[in-house]
């Protein structure tokens, strides 16, 4: 009797484990988003890894952890760590491309709870009046990945933290392309204004 539940209980484990390894060693998540806004004001949201408290979901986690900034202020080679609460955790962002208005990749690391590597990348594409922001997620699974993978949908939960940071993102940056039409309505308005209050040229 012992025999055969040790034989059953091999069994077993020898297809769950064959299960698991037949799963898919990567990942890929994508989602995208319309912008009404020109590509720069996104585009520098992104580049700019000190306004990436504005929209990332990441740091939506807890607003108040800790961060530390390296290299330039934006584009390859800037660097953004942080250290928050058990939610939140520790991680590194670094800039690794970045042609402008156009592309940029970025390496993920999440340091603490869970460790893992992942790179993003985000794609602009005018459109009529705004951009088209293409933004994905790829990375290796460990076995312990796998293995949340069978009893958890991942790919929705990933997809879910990208449309947060996309609504974020374009919630920010359409207010900033709004501004910036007011503004250059006031300027104009001032500028038309004072043409009409100018006394006229003398006569010649």
């Amino acid at each position: 009797m012992i025999k055969r539940i040790s034989l059953a209980l091999g069994v077993a484990v020898v297809g769950f484990a064959s299960l698991v390894a037949s799963r898919p060693s990567a990942y890929r998540t994508e989602r995208v988003r319309t912008f009404a806004a020109p590509a720069e004001i996104p585009f520098a949201l992104v580049n700019d890894l000190h306004r990436w408290r504005l929209w990332s979901p990441w740091d939506a986690l807890e607003p108040g952890m800790k961060r530390h900034f390296d290299g330039p202020i934006a584009g390859p080679e800037a660097v953004y760590t942080w250290a928050g609460n058990a939610q939140a955790g520790k991680g590194r962002v670094t800039v690794l491309e970045s042609r402008p208005h156009e592309f940029i990749r970025v390496r993920f690391e999440r340091l603490a709870p869970r460790p893992s590597t992942s790179t993003l990348d985000f794609s602009f594409q005018p459109t009529t009046g705004g951009v088209l922001l293409h933004w994905s997620q790829e990375g290796q699974l460990s076995w312990l990945d796998k293995v949340r993978f069978l009893f958890t949908d991942m790919e929705a939960r990933r997809g879910e933290e990208l449309d947060q940071g996309l609504k974020a993102l374009v919630a920010v940056s359409e207010t900033e392309a709004n501004n910036r039409r007011e503004r250059d309505a006031l300027i104009k308005a001032r500028s038309e204004e004072k043409a009409q209050q100018a006394p006229p040229a003398p006569s010649p």
